[in-house]
């Protein structure tokens, strides 16, 4: 079948499908309906376009993909003439044999169809001459010497290679697995490298000067779990048998939830008080990441996260604040925005649901702050360098697996990145082991996976039909916060005991007079004298402190936290500190005296300091 023949072909496939099936495949593959085609032919060009193909490939898994190289093999004749020829479904799934199950291959072959990578019947299967172009790699590999090859049989010829052979894979491995040679003709000197490795397997000719290494090879190679060429199965893990119970991952996650906002609210305030310097680049620098990490006494990866948070979630941005920060030289800061003020008076429920939207929206990779360049400098946190449009897809993608666990039930990583690698097989580069471990890490300071689960407000987070008013969110993360309590127990050493998050209320009133010593589900509080001399600066009173421990307090109030906060408040204000702009200066004291009873002393409000 010509070209010509095939967009004839596909465009009458096209022609005769409902209104429901054209919409299934627009949603598909949105790229052919903008602009919108004129009619069924030029939508078969378009689906034909090798462009378009290559998009259509990109969520294709690793059965889907044999099935399209099956269909590529037996519709192409060995006289490499650019011709393709029908194939019937029951010659594909005779061609993979044991190695999947026919409902499996049926279903495959009509998702392929669905898409118009395929059309016609059961008896005559067509493909275009583009098709190949939907493949995550360009040589057939699952059809290939190594099909039906156990891994172990795989390494065994890895091992059985000499020193030169395997350098070779291994540069193949960690760089594109394309590489030009004179050696990849079929006429070939057999005794030369590449020929040899092509020979067992471990190299695939692509055309006389291309060859590509297996992706199987290449993953074992880097240490990572392969492809299986001998069952083409979906891997199914056991799912990790927890000693937690669903109550205690729900529990978890709201615990760390708390700690997210504790530790966002500490780092506000830091940055109201004092601006974060922006570099050159537009970054926040490594030494202002570790002044803000030490003010809030908290390591410097979690305050990259949470700036990274911020400064998405808009609670940060760069400018010049208002009030300029002391020794203001003109230049930006990165400083929190008016929004930050609303987000402080909201609910833990609206304000953890901010913090995670944020994470799961977010076009950057948080956790590689710090890690070299290729210039061997530490990526600084919110430089352009960490921006990855992939990085929000890739998130929900790992999520959504660790979904199918269910609930309350966890799997390795090892295991999760099998089941990714084989349902994402483009993606099997960008899916590593340490891409998935660093995810389900900022994942879990997130929220929304605890105990290697992922949670109930993980899975709302999720939903692909969550409302964009974030109700149901917001539900789910109320039920997973402990309820916020309004009092706190008062113990003897001069701590107070907070059993649980505490209201808006009460939290500013405790952090005047306390500092923080512990936290968590439950946290304590030390209150100093440094601390009560804080709360008489801000112009509370000796007896409104300790009316507000008296009324909050579920325990008796201890008299030597009385005597004090007495104490303090007598020797508080005893000593005053001023500014005086200028002076007058005078050596008659009439003279002044009379400078002080005239009408402009009035209007500049002078004030006697001494009789001169």
């Amino acid at each position: 079948m010509s070209a010509d023949d095939q967009r004839i072909g596909l465009a009458g496939d096209l022609a005769a499908r409902s209104d429901d099936e054209l919409v299934a495949l627009f949603i598909a593959r949105p790229d052919l309906a903008a602009p919108p085609p004129q009619g069924s032919g030029v939508l078969g060009q378009r689906a034909l376009s090798a462009a378009s193909i290559t998009l259509a490939g990109e969520d294709l898994d690793v059965l889907a993909v044999a099935v399209l190289e099956q269909l590529v093999r037996l519709s192409t004749p060995d006289s490499g003439v650019r011709t393709v020829l029908p194939v019937t479904s029951t010659a594909v799934v005779k061609a993979l044999g044991k190695r999947a199950d026919r409902a499996d291959v049926l279903s495959r072959i009509d998702t392929l169809r669905r898409r118009a990578l395929v059309w016609g019947g059961p008896k005559e299967l067509m493909i275009g001459v583009h098709t190949p172009a939907a493949l995550p790699w360009k040589a057939l590999h699952l059809t290939g010497p190594l099909a039906g090859r156990p891994t172990g049989e795989i390494r065994a010829l890895l091992d059985g290679l000499d020193e030169g052979q395997s350098e070779l894979l291994g540069t193949l491995s960690r760089g594109p697995a394309l590489g030009r040679t004179r050696d990849a003709a079929a006429d070939a000197d057999p005794a030369r490298p590449i020929p040899r490795l092509i020979a067992l397997g471990l190299l695939a000719r692509v055309d006389e000067q291309t060859v590509e290494l297996p992706p199987m090879v290449g993953q074992l190679l880097r240490g990572e779990a392969p492809i299986r060429a001998d069952d083409l199965r979906r891997p199914a893990p056991e799912a990790a048998t927890s000693r937690f119970s669903a109550a205690d991952v729900e529990a978890a996650a709201g615990g760390e939830a708390i700690e997210l906002l504790r530790h966002t609210t500490t780092v506000l305030r830091i940055l109201g008080a004092a601006p974060a310097a922006i570099l050159r680049s537009g970054a926040l620098g490594v030494r202002e990441l570790r002044r803000v990490a030490k003010a809030a006494d908290l390591d410097p990866q979690r305050v990259g996260l949470i700036v990274e948070l911020l400064s998405h979630a808009r609670l940060i941005d760069s400018g010049l604040p208002d009030p300029p920060p002391p020794g203001d030289t003109g230049e930006q800061y990165f400083a929190p925005t008016g929004a930050a003020d609303a987000w402080l008076h909201q609910g833990p429920d609206r304000q953890w649901s901010v913090l995670a939207s944020a994470w799961l929206d977010m076009p950057r990779r948080p956790w590689q702050i710090g890690a070299p360049d290729r210039d061997g400098n530490a990526l600084a946190a919110l430089s352009a360098d960490l921006f990855d449009a992939y990085a929000a897809v890739q998130r929900r993608t790992i999520l959504e697996t660790l979904a199918e666990a269910g609930p309350a039930r966890a799997w390795e990583v090892t295991d999760l990145c099998e089941v990714l690698v084989w349902s994402h097989p483009r993606q099997m580069r960008r899916l590593t082991h340490r891409v998935v471990s660093e995810t389900l890490r900022e994942a879990r300071e997130v929220g929304l996976v605890a105990h290697g689960c992922l949670t109930a407000v993980g899975r709302t987070a999720l939903a692909p039909d969550r409302p964009t008013d974030d109700a149901a969110l917001v539900t789910a993360m109320h039920k997973a916060l402990p309820e916020p309590v309004d009092h706190f127990l008062t113990q003897a050493d001069l701590t107070l005991m907070v059993p649980g998050p505490m209201t808006p209320e009460l939290a500013e009133q405790v952090e005047l007079v306390a500092d923080l010593e512990s936290g968590g589900a439950a946290s304590v509080y030390r209150i100093t004298e440094a601390t009560v001399r804080r709360a008489l600066d801000t112009g509370r009173g000796s007896s409104e402190l300790i009316s507000m421990l008296t009324t909050h307090s579920r325990t008796p109030v201890p008299q030597s936290l009385t005597y004090l906060i007495e104490d303090v408040a007598r020797r508080h204000g005893q000593l005053r500190v001023g500014v005086a702009s200028s002076f007058v200066r005078c050596e008659d004291p009439a003279t002044l005296a009379a400078v002080l009873r005239s009408d402009v002393a009035g209007r500049l409000a002078l004030r006697a300091l001494a009789p001169t």
